[in-house]
């Protein structure tokens, strides 16, 4: 059975840092393409960032420069490290796994497990 649990989210003021983690069991994150993804209130479900297998790495325009995603095989954890938050990070953040890699960025129907999202707050 597979589960990705995030872990990690929390309430900062605009400027601050906060790093997500997503552990993973029964899900080879090294073999898998690993994504976050948000969601506001009354938006749509965005990607982030995610990482291949390969190890390489995709991020959001929005985020470029400020968010980074890496990978603990031994720990079966992706994180995301988000620095120089802003008020317009605020959402709900999931973990998501899509079997084999991504290209640039898969939509959020082209993966299969989901975490059950964690909370990011940011003030102004």
């Amino acid at each position: 059975q597979v589960q990705l649990v995030e872990s990690g989210g929390g309430s900062v003021q605009a400027g601050g840092s906060l790093r997500l983690s997503c552990a993973a069991s029964g899900y080879s994150i090294s073999r898998n393409c690993v994504a976050w993804f948000r969601q506001a209130p009354g938006k749509e479900r965005e990607g982030v960032a995610r990482i291949n297998p390969s190890s390489s790495t995709y991020s959001a325009a929005s985020v470029k420069g400020r968010f980074t995603i890496s990978r603990d095989n031994a720990k079966k954890t992706v994180y995301l490290q988000m620095n120089s938050l802003k008020p317009e990070d605020t959402a709900i953040y999931y973990c998501a796994g899509r079997d084999g890699s991504c290209v640039n960025f898969n939509p959020p129907g082209d993966f299969g497990y989901w975490g059950q999202g964690t909370q990011v707050t940011v003030s102004s």
